[in-house]
């Protein structure tokens, strides 16, 4: 009985255990997905309530969204236009300074060893980690300590140093792989440590810096709790103006705005896969 029972034991687990982890796995899903299936919904919503499930469908607020869009309410401070050209503003300025950034500090961490190193690499994760409130609250009391005003470049260095742990990860993973007789066979072929830095390891590291820049840019355009510290009102980002409409009560509209946030991280994602895969891509 014993001896007839396990093979069938031994066939009927794996089954089990596929079935317990797609199981799983769905749920996981179901919930990560819900708070955007839930905005999709409402959206699409033609209630002026905010009735989970609405009790009618229409598409009056992104026609709304459209019209604040092309006509900015006088109640606002900043258009949505212009809240949109500041958030991309700063994620470029934030995603080619990062990279700037990651790219010699990775070469660096990954080829060298030097006194500290453990610690450097330890205060290049810490923003992924420090609380935001009190690195937004931080920030702000040294950028008013200053004699002058920056403007917007509070937000680029802000965002900068959010954004730079996942630009150097990213940048290490890819340096990872491309050990150093890369360079030792340009130096025999007569090239300088520059021209093999930008003829070999850069063409190598491609997939690394594209990744770490476009985790940079996913990151600057979506950040909120630090921004909220620093922003005027010359220099308010779309996810700060989004939060302005709910402050006194809930705009409908906003959920069609952030639906089209949402669409913007669907595109960035998408390219991020076609453009790198899983290369160099770390988290």
């Amino acid at each position: 009985m014993r001896s007839t029972s396990l093979p069938f034991l031994r066939r009927a687990l794996p089954g089990q255990l596929t079935c317990l982890t797609g199981a799983l796995a769905a749920l996981v899903l179901i919930v990560a997905a819900a708070p955007i299936i839930v905005m999709i919904i409402m959206s699409f919503g033609a209630s002026d309530t905010l009735a989970f499930p609405p009790p009618a469908y229409g598409l009056q607020w992104y026609r709304s969204a459209w019209h604040i869009f092309m006509s900015p309410d006088a109640s606002d401070v900043l258009s949505m236009g212009q809240a949109l050209g500041t958030s991309l503003a700063v994620a470029l300025a934030t995603m080619f300074i990062a990279a700037a950034v990651a790219i010699p500090a990775a070469y660096a961490l990954n080829r060298f060893r030097f006194p500290g190193k453990a610690l450097v690499e330890q205060f290049i994760a810490l923003p992924m980690v420090y609380p935001m409130v009190m690195l937004g609250i931080s920030l702000l009391l040294v950028f008013n300590y200053l004699p002058f005003e920056i403007g917007i470049f509070r937000l680029i260095i802000a965002h900068v140093i959010l954004a730079l742990p996942f630009a150097v990860k990213n940048c290490a993973a890819s340096i990872a792989g491309i050990g150093p007789e890369f360079e030792e066979a340009a130096y025999l072929m007569g090239a300088r440590p520059l021209r093999a830095m930008f003829d070999v390891v850069l063409p190598l590291m491609r997939p690394g810096i594209l990744a770490g820049m476009l985790f940079a840019f996913i990151v600057s355009f979506n950040e909120f709790t630090v921004t909220f510290f620093l922003y005027d009102v010359d220099t308010m980002t779309l996810p700060v103006w989004l939060y302005s409409r709910t402050v006194s009560s809930l705009d409908p509209t906003v959920f069609s705005f952030a639906v089209f946030i949402v669409l913007i991280d669907f595109c960035l994602i998408w390219l991020l896969e076609k453009l790198v895969g899983d290369d160099g891509v770390a988290l």
